[in-house]
């Protein structure tokens, strides 16, 4: 199989993330839990992938570093435990079901949730978001990468904009944390939102959340810690705050591995080569006749993404073909994102998005244009 759904999953992880996984579940205990070696061993790994996120992400400590099991949970911490009744947020029509669902309960509970638009390309106006402010604005959420079109969303320029204004910015870093750089404090982001799964190359079941010094987020759990046992109330200190339970260690050992290779190998090396494959693709398909390319490709800095449609051609039926035809793994339909494909005009279409990793090659490109190449020629 040709895989090219990496916005939904990275599938092919490093020898050296699945090791780690195997050997935790050998050896781990659980963190927190106890001062036998077992345990100890899983907190100091637990500790040292805290550590690395915060130096990839630029946060002032590594307890502002929360662990989650994707970026849905860190999205639904976030807004839930930040957003109150009476509150006004504003998104954009290029946000994940992630961001749009718990926003849309918020607003059902009192909150007040203003949408910006979104053009034809996939894009917003950054004036347009300011214009939206108001005395009651508590934050704004957008994602740094959409992943339906690929559009790359300069998050430091809205987080320039909402701190002038004394407004929160809550990050869903989804397709960009381990591809693009990310630097919290520079950027001004608040509250970071990432998954493992994606970019970071880590397992499925591993996320996390970075919190700014001193911005208190209500936990969306409670219960056990490992510590404060005789208090009624979950602890407050982060980021124990935002975590109740025990973590998913044996994941997190192979987000250490995953991001001790993104050290060793540089995210730029990475985000450089999937960039690379990804205009090739871009550049042999968007003149083919019947072929529709979705997104704005005016910017070289993108995420490695081409989402397009074949005539009137069904978008699942599209990918069926390259499946069974072509053994190409790509993804149809909406995306999770249903404001994206209204601001693009194929709601009931869906689109076929291929999605690009590292781990591609040349070979496989030039296989995926003539694939489309031919699904075209037969839909005339």
């Amino acid at each position: 199989m040709i895989y090219m759904d990496n916005a939904a999953t990275t599938m092919h992880k490093p020898k050296t993330v699945i090791d780690a996984v195997v050997a935790a579940m050998s050896s781990m205990g659980n963190a927190g839990r106890g001062a036998n070696e077992a345990s100890l061993s899983a907190s100091r790994i637990i500790y040292d992938t805290r550590e690395r996120l915060a130096k990839l992400f630029g946060a002032e400590n590594p307890k502002q570093i929360v662990f989650t099991m994707n970026s849905t949970e860190s999205l639904n911490i976030a807004i839930k435990g930040l957003i109150e009744p009476g509150d006004h947020v504003i998104t954009t029509m290029l946000e994940h079901n992630s961001v749009l669902r718990p926003l849309y309960e918020m607003e059902e509970r009192g909150a007040k949730l203003t949408i910006i638009k979104a053009d034809k390309q996939g894009n917003f106006s950054l004036e347009d978001m300011e214009a939206a402010i108001t005395p009651k604005t508590k934050a704004i959420v957008c994602t740094n990468g959409s992943n339906l079109t690929g559009n790359y969303v300069d998050v430091a320029a809205v987080g320039e904009m909402a701190h002038r204004h004394g407004v929160l910015l809550i990050v869903d870093a989804s397709q960009t944390a381990g591809v693009f750089p990310i630097d919290v404090q520079k950027m001004n982001i608040d509250v970071l939102c990432f998954t493992g799964h994606k970019g970071l190359l880590a397992p499925q079941g591993t996320g996390g959340l970075y919190v700014r010094e001193g911005l208190t987020v209500q936990p969306l759990l409670s219960g056990g810690s490992g510590v404060q046992t005789y208090n009624k109330k979950h602890p407050v200190e982060m980021p124990t705050a935002l975590e109740a339970g025990t973590l998913n260690g044996h994941g997190i050992a192979g987000m250490n591995a995953a991001l001790a290779y993104l050290e060793e190998t540089g995210i730029d090396t990475i985000r450089e080569r999937e960039q690379e494959l990804m205009w090739k693709f871009y550049e042999g398909v968007k003149d083919i006749p019947n072929v529709t390319v979705y997104g704005d490709f005016s910017t070289k800095n993108r995420c490695a993404i081409v989402a397009l449609n074949i005539g009137d051609y069904d978008s699942a039926e599209v990918s069926d073909e390259l499946l069974t035809e072509y053994g190409i793994s790509t993804r149809p339909g909406g995306h999770c994102a249903p404001l994206a494909h209204e601001a693009l005009g194929n709601v009931e279409q869906g689109a076929v998005r291929f999605s690009f990793s590292h781990y591609n090659t040349d070979e496989e490109i030039e296989i995926a244009i003539r694939a489309i190449e031919e699904l075209a020629q037969d839909e005339e």
